[in-house]
């Protein structure tokens, strides 16, 4: 017990009075709610240090995160060489309203000039400081700076088909902690398969403060070859430079499989060969249901359904006939294809005048017209166009307009 006594008065003797420990904040500051706040510790001791604990409290209204190790140097105060020790904290405000910090109590162990050791608890005072209310709306972001990288996988809007899009944001935050970053958003629309991979939140500690990556990982496939767009998304963040609110994009992303937009951007009709095989698959498929159902009518039912479908048909044997006739240059075989025509038309009910030949009977029988002076092609159109009343005339209107 006396060893103890003389050490204790020799400490106070050497100037054991002049350790001290304090709490040292930013001057001026004016903190918004999650803004850093740089916190030194500093300690100065005269006394010859052994060993030593220091712990920082924590508490449910912050959070805090050292930044560096611990620094230990001499300086020069007052005359008197002096162990300086510093730690340099950040503290991260939960709330807004008045936080207090501490009391912090370094713990040493001293020696002195006999070897003698004892322990020697030095506190630092409470400080407090007032922290105002976040600016924005949602959950508190604030940082030095925020950037957001987006990459993908290939180009979005022009994916090969069946292909799968990997969409990576990275978000790079300057000034703050892992957890005070936003929760993922949601990909998601009717038309989009998404597959969420895990999300990655890493801390590099610096002297300036911490520097935290988040990753978000999307694996993204579209459930037609209908394009679409997802929508942009927006991270309102405070600025602690500028002391503003900002805002940072991930931007809107077109969507859809290149085949798509090559079938709209083409003419919209199938190629030449496609045409014609589509074709005669659906005139077989149209023939071959119209047979079978021909085939299960009884006899005085089907005749009038033949009848029908002949008028319906495009297709006329007849006036491919008369058509080849003109061409041969032969009256007498369009007269016989002009009778043949249009006795057809007479048993499917269509229309008929009978004057439809008087211009190529007055042709084939007026001697007076000459060899040369025939226009049977004329003709032709004559007997197509069903002409009201016969007349010389009109086969002279006809043979000067064509």
């Amino acid at each position: 017990m006396v060893r103890w006594i003389g050490l204790l008065l020799l400490l106070i003797a050497s100037g054991a009075h002049a350790d001290s420990l304090r709490l040292l904040l930013p001057e001026g500051a004016r903190p918004v709610v999650g803004e850093m706040i740089p916190v030194t510790l500093r300690g100065e001791y005269t006394s010859r240090i052994a060993l030593e604990t220091l712990s920082f409290p924590g508490s449910q209204e912050y959070d805090w995160m050292q930044l560096a190790r611990d620094q230990w140097r001499d300086e020069e105060i007052d005359g008197r060489t002096v162990r300086v020790f510093e730690r340099r904290l950040a503290v991260f405000p939960r709330r807004a309203g008045t936080i207090s910090l501490g009391p912090v109590t370094h713990q040493l162990t001293v020696v002195d000039e006999k070897n003698l050791r004892a322990p020697l608890d030095v506190t630092a005072p409470p400080v407090s400081f007032f922290v105002a209310p976040y600016p924005g709306e949602g959950t508190p972001l604030s940082a030095r700076s925020l950037t957001v990288e987006d990459t993908l996988s290939a180009a979005p809007g022009a994916l090969r088909d069946g292909d799968t899009l990997v969409r990576r944001v990275t978000l790079k935050v300057e000034g703050t902690l892992p957890h005070m970053l936003p929760a993922r958003p949601a990909m998601r629309e009717p038309w989009l398969i998404s597959f969420a991979a895990p999300e990655q939140r890493e801390m590099l500690p610096t002297p300036a403060g911490p520097v935290t990556t988040l990753v978000w990982e999307w694996h993204l496939r579209p459930k037609t070859g209908e394009p679409g767009v997802l929508p942009p998304v927006s991270i309102p963040w405070f600025d602690t430079v500028t002391r503003q609110m900002r805002t940072a994009e991930i931007p809107a992303l077109p969507f859809g499989y290149a085949s798509f937009n090559d079938n709209r951007s083409g003419t919209g009709r199938l190629a030449a060969g496609q045409a014609w095989v589509g074709g005669a698959v659906l005139l077989a498929g149209t023939l071959t249901g119209l047979g079978l159902c021909i085939s299960g009518l009884a006899p005085r039912r089907r005749a009038p359904l033949l009848r029908a479908l002949r008028r319906l048909s495009p297709v006329d044997p007849t006036r491919r006939r008369l058509k080849r006739a003109a061409r041969a240059g032969d009256i007498f075989a369009l007269r016989r294809a002009a009778a043949a025509y249009l006795r057809r038309r007479r048993e499917l009910g269509l229309p008929v005048s009978g004057g439809e030949t008087a211009e190529l009977d007055a042709i084939l029988y007026d001697r007076a017209v000459a060899a040369g002076e025939v226009d049977l092609k004329a003709s032709v159109r004559a007997i197509l166009r069903f002409p009201p009343t016969p007349s010389r005339a009109g086969l002279g209107h006809a043979l000067e307009g064509s």
